[in-house]
């Protein structure tokens, strides 16, 4: 049985050195195709990315979303996103925090308040934890971190294939609705990468949650990762598993009225330009971010970041977008 340390080492050399992409799916982005504007009646140099999230300020409506913690290395890993993120003005998501509560010396590792004091941070717990993990842990986990929502991941695909992966998901969605009464920080419901349907959405939305990131297919492939480090080989089938980002946002844009945020598969600001546009509030990732902080630390990810700005204003430029109240209104080809 592998120990949380070795299993969050595991999966970020997994992202990092294999290739766990979706093989046989698209996230869908390719498929949607703004209609040019030659004359967009805009300068390049005015135009506005900012945004709020849960009524917090950002000057870019991105997310490097959560991926790490609870092992040695992380500790850097996290800081530098956190700093770049904050530098950037963008928001960042911590991996799964179960670890700093089952062994507090690992709270160092996911703790990037001093770093980045004004980044939006969110905290992360599984949700098949908050049946066994009390309210008033989680609580004092997120008061720690000085966290400023947490997001509750939803992943049965990964740990039906996962060694040891936690599987008695009944109840999980009675835990969610406790703890958006109870906990005190405002709730992300999130997938990990094959999307969240329509009704679950409808159902999360009805327990409390104040976001949904619909983290669909076409990115990372959890299984994929799992099944690099060993795990259940009759799970291969699943490896493209999921619902199509484009598809899971759209169907939640339709049914939802909580703020969203677009990941699984989202690599550049195009693609982000294109999930703004289908109703999310943000565009998140996090493969490319690691994988420049791995390459070169805080400014790798801040010329990444850049790189995602510089893409989403000429996509505004090209359909004629002045601010994104406009982006969410440009034409597509049909």
């Amino acid at each position: 049985m592998a120990t949380i340390q070795s299993r969050k080492r595991e999966h970020v050399e997994a992202v990092i050195n294999s290739s766990v992409e979706h093989e046989t799916k698209s996230n869908g982005f390719d498929a949607i195709d703004f209609e040019h504007n030659a004359l967009p009646e805009v300068n390049l140099s005015e135009i506005d990315t900012q945004t709020t999230f849960l009524g917090f300020k950002l000057d870019a409506p991105f997310i490097v979303t959560g991926m790490t913690g609870g092992y040695p290395d992380a500790e850097q890993i996290n800081k530098d996103l956190a700093v770049a993120c904050e530098k950037e003005g963008i928001a960042f998501g911590l991996g799964s925090m179960r670890a700093m509560v089952e062994k507090p010396e690992l709270t160092r590792t996911y703790d990037v308040r001093k770093a980045a004091p004004n980044v939006f941070l969110l905290g992360n717990f599984g949700g098949i934890q908050l049946k066994t993990i009390s309210i008033e842990k989680i609580r004092s986990a997120c008061d720690t971190l000085q966290v400023n929502a947490l997001a509750i991941h939803l992943n049965p695909a990964q740990e039906a294939v996962q060694d040891d992966g936690e599987t008695e998901w009944k109840g999980v969605l009675k835990a969610i609705t406790e703890a958006c009464k109870k906990l005190g920080y405002p709730i992300i419901a999130k997938e990990v990468g094959a999307g969240l349907s329509a009704d679950a959405c409808k159902k999360l939305e009805a327990a409390g949650v104040k976001a949904i990131d619909v983290s669909g297919a076409g990115g990372t492939s959890w299984v994929a990762v799992e099944l690099a480090r060993g795990g259940k080989q009759e799970g291969k089938v699943f490896w493209d598993w999921g619902i199509p980002t484009t598809t899971a946002l759209r169907n939640a844009a339709a049914e939802v009225e909580v703020e969203l945020i677009a990941s699984g598969g989202v690599r550049n600001g195009l693609e982000a330009a294109k999930a703004i546009r289908l109703g999310a509030k943000l565009a998140g990732a996090a493969s490319p971010f690691i994988k420049a902080q791995r390459e070169s630390g805080v400014e790798g990810v801040r010329k990444e970041i850049q790189a995602w700005k510089s893409q989403l204003k000429i996509a505004m430029l090209c359909t004629g977008s002045k601010d994104l109240a406009a982006l969410r209104k440009a034409k597509l080809l049909t």
